[in-house]
């Protein structure tokens, strides 16, 4: 009996019901999995007409079994919930996972990647810092070393982004918003250090024309990553000149929604739903602590299980094909939606 031609190792993993990075590990040593699961690939093996690259398996034996990870800002909740996500995923395909934070610095950015550069790693899953970032030096670097992209691009480079669609995710939430209530005014840094922001900026003016609103901003000042901080000084600030053109503040991210959260608790305002509530309060993110504020904080959530999944799924082909993308991938993930208390 002819046997399904598998051609590719995400093609196996789906008829298997096997993950990617289990496989990997198999095809690089079958006594590092259970011998339940070997029993299983060796069982689907058996059922398809599927053989990996030895060339590119024993090629990879010669590389550092390292995948560098490199963040803009660790003690972001967003990149250590990502991070948190990739860690696993990376040994549970045989690699070792290497977390750097480049701490806001443009500067500790390219020296991050320098230094993975020195140990010769199989690969390395980038978030850069962006805007900020120094684009031709990572341009250079991901040249060089297999890198796939996260949370925030650089066009043209690394061999693939895998991010958030902010188009779609900000839509979401204006029109939960306006249909809601009042149409929401967007609180924004004026100087944000990711260029998502810049997205969700033009995002949500769209929705509201789209909408028949008028799109309304409200610009916090202040630069860096202490959002919490900027957003309950500004929040302050705009509460005392009474300068909220709405009773909705759709804020560009959580964690500047947190910190109007405690403006607005400072100020005496109840923030909410229904008779007696002053303001409500929406964020972006579904920051780990946003269904802890008070009250909950509604929002959008990313996918970060899916965004760390595609990312290292994309740079475990790389390193086992031993082939670069001609083609540069581009992969968005859609938000949800989650209402609660503050909107």
């Amino acid at each position: 009996m002819k046997l399904e031609k598998i051609r590719t190792m995400e093609e196996f993993a789906a008829v298997s019901g096997i993950s990617r990075p289990t496989l990997s590990k198999y095809f690089n040593d079958p006594g590092s999995v259970r011998s339940s699961t070997r029993e299983r690939i060796e069982a689907a093996l058996d059922r398809y007409d599927y053989r990996p690259n030895i060339y590119a398996v024993n090629q990879n034996r010669q590389m550092t079994r390292n995948i560098g990870i490199v963040v803009p800002y660790l003690a972001d909740p967003f990149f250590a919930e990502v991070a948190r996500n990739l860690e696993p995923l990376c040994a549970e395909a045989g690699f070792r996972p290497i977390l750097l934070s480049s701490h806001g610095d443009p500067a500790q950015e390219i020296e991050n990647l320098e230094s993975l550069r020195a140990i010769k790693p199989a690969g390395v899953l980038l978030a850069p810092l962006g805007r900020r970032s120094h684009h031709e030096e990572v341009r250079d670097f991901c040249r060089d070393v297999p890198t796939v992209l996260f949370d925030c691009d650089i066009p043209g480079a690394g061999d693939a982004f895998i991010g958030s669609d902010n188009e779609q995710s900000i839509r979401l939430i204006v029109e939960y918003l306006c249909r809601t209530g009042e149409p929401p005014a967007f609180f924004e840094m004026t100087t944000p250090p990711n260029p998502n922001a810049n997205k969700r900026h033009a995002a949500y003016e769209a929705a509201m024309l789209a909408l028949g609103h008028t799109p309304r901003f409200l610009g916090a000042e202040g630069e860096g990553w202490s959002f919490e901080e900027i957003g309950y000084r500004e929040g302050m600030r705009m509460l005392d000149g009474r300068e909220l053109p709405t009773d909705t503040v759709l804020c560009s991210n959580d964690r500047l929604a947190i910190g109007v959260l405690a403006a607005a608790y400072e100020k005496g305002l109840r923030v909410g739903l229904g008779h007696g509530s002053a303001l409500r309060v929406a964020g972006h993110d579904d920051h780990p602590y946003a269904r802890y504020t008070c009250p909950q904080l509604t929002t959008v959530a990313q996918d970060y299980k899916e965004i760390s999944s595609r990312s290292i799924g994309e740079i475990l082909s790389i390193i086992e094909s031993g082939i670069r993308r001609k083609t540069r991938l581009t992969k968005l993930y859609e938000g949800t939606l989650v209402m609660r208390r503050s909107a």
